[in-house]
């Protein structure tokens, strides 16, 4: 088991409980990795939406990520968890 950390709340989760954000290593999108297969800088989120709106709010996946993040990402996440 790997453990991650949630980018909202800073809990060391299992990866399997996050939510995986990953900027593509070949083109630099940032796409949310369901799959687990694309391979990039990534962030964890936890499946809720207060660690959402506190990783937004703080800028912390953009950090994280060394990357500007579109704006439709955290409605997306919002809508699909």
């Amino acid at each position: 088991m790997v453990d991650r950390k949630c980018a909202g709340c800073g809990k060391i989760k299992n990866r399997e409980e996050l939510i995986k954000i990953t900027r593509e290593k070949a083109s630099g999108n940032i796409v949310i990795n369901h799959s687990n297969k694309i391979f990039g800088r990534s962030a964890y989120i936890c499946y809720n939406n207060s660690c959402v709106e506190t990783a937004f709010k703080k800028n912390k996946i953009a950090k994280v990520l060394k990357a500007s993040i579109p704006e439709d990402l955290k409605g997306r996440l919002l809508n699909e968890f």
